[in-house]
Parts: structure tokens; C-alpha cells; sequence
């Protein structure tokens, strides 16, 4: 049993598709950022860093955060979703792992904060973030192009890791979001049709959270407000 702390953001979906992909059985603990859950003590003592996904596997007592670490946490307990065994498997997914964790993942985060809630002036970091965003996920679908899944022939924690961000992709880039990325569109339609991930859509159902993005759900999301770095 995995106790699995969640919210409908990228990084827990793809950790809820990875769960549901492998069929283990899991108890949601859902975490409402926008109404500051995730500042509360009792959460800061599962992650210190105040942010979810995190599991805890019951069967071992592990608790393991970040949402890539949560990717390769069953998977080097059961071997499912990875790779032949070899270096040069192996090699191709951490890197394509670490490049969504390190690239994908904060560029697209970025991207939505300043194109969609940041304060004017912010021309400059709109531009610097969305030509990111999209460099990025240009280096994928060039990639895909030439291959059915991002680690080869072979469906695994990657492509799940992709998944949950690309379904940001219409939210980042707007009108026309899929029309310069048609190969990464049919890995991620081909991925949306399993029934796992339907399961992981279908969470939305099972616990309501804050939708606005009011003055106080920004005091909890964005903390840099109430208190300048410079």
C-alpha cells in the first residue's frame, strides 16, 4: 500500500499514472496548495521542501519525494516500466529523465507563472521562458521523431514523465499548441487512451480543490510577495 500525497498539478499526475500503470493499490492524501496545505507542519514533516508528490510505502516505511525519485522508486523495487538492463539503456533513460526533470519541468512551470500570474512588467521573462519552453519540447518531438517512445521501442517511466507535463502543452502555448509538435501530440494521445491514464484523469473527481487563484491562494503559492530577496 502507498499513501500518496497529491494535488492535480504535472508532477503528482505523473507519479499517479506511474501508480496506476503498475496497479498498485494506493490511499490519496490530497494537499491543497492554493489553500497553503503545504506549509502546514504536519506536511513539512513528510517534505521539508513543502511541495508534492510524495509516497510513503507502507511496506518498507521509505518515504520518497520528487516527483522523479517517485518514477524510479517502484520501478528498481519490481522492474517494471524500465529499460533492458544494459549501460546504454540505462544511460538513455536517466537522461532523458533528468532532461524533463531539469528542462521540461521547470521551463513549463515558468513559462505558465509568468505568462499566466505574474505581475507586470514582464515582457522579458515571458520571452525568455516560452522560447524555453519551446526549445525544449522542440528537442523531444525531434526525438520522438525518429522513435516510438522517448527511451526506444519500449513504453517507460520516461514517457509517463513526459506525459504529465505535456498535458500543460495547450495551457503554455495556447491557439494552434500541437501544430509544431505533431510527434510528441501522438505519444501523448497514445498515452492518454491507456486506461491508466484515464484512471489518473478521473482523480479530479475524487476531491475538490481551490480553483481560484485569488489574493490568498497567491500568498500561499507564491511566498516571494511577502518577502523580497533582495
Amino acid at each position: 500500500m502507498i499513501t500518496f500525497y497529491y494535488n492535480l498539478a504535472p508532477n503528482p499526475m505523473k507519479v499517479a499514472l506511474r501508480l496506476e500503470q503498475m496497479g498498485l493499490p494506493y490511499e490519496l492524501k490530497p494537499v491543497d496548495t492554493r489553500k497553503g496545505q503545504q506549509h502546514q507542519p504536519d506536511f513539512l514533516a513528510v517534505n521539508p521542501n513543502g511541495e508534492v508528490p510524495v509516497i510513503i510505502d507502507q511496506d518498507t516505511g521509505a518515504r520518497v519525494f520528487d516527483s522523479n525519485a517517485i518514477l524510479l522508486y517502484p520501478g528498481e523495487r519490481t522492474g517494471q516500466f524500465l529499460p533492458d538492463s544494459t549501460p546504454v539503456a540505462r544511460g538513455e533513460l536517466l537522461s532523458w529523465l533528468m532532461f524533463i526533470a531539469t528542462g521540461v519541468g521547470p521551463f513549463s512551470g515558468q513559462a505558465v507563472h509568468f505568462k499566466h500570474f505574474a505581475p507586470e512588467p514582464k515582457d522579458y521573462a515571458v520571452n525568455r521562458y516560452m522560447y524555453e519552453v519551446r526549445r525544449h519540447y522542440g528537442i523531444i518531438d525531434a526525438h520522438l521523431s525518429k522513435q516510438r517512445y522517448m527511451a526506444g521501442e519500449t513504453y517507460t517511466i520516461v514517457d509517463m514523465a513526459l506525459w504529465g507535463w505535456a498535458c500543460m502543452v495547450p495551457f503554455i502555448f495556447g491557439e494552434n499548441a500541437w501544430e509544431d509538435l505533431s510527434n510528441l501530440k501522438r505519444l501523448f494521445d497514445e498515452i492518454s487512451a491507456r486506461p491508466a491514464a484515464q484512471s489518473t484523469a478521473g482523480l479530479k473527481e475524487r476531491h475538490s480543490f481551490r480553483a481560484e487563484m485569488d489574493d490568498e491562494a497567491r500568498q500561499h503559492m507564491f511566498r516571494h510577495l511577502a518577502a523580497p530577496a533582495s
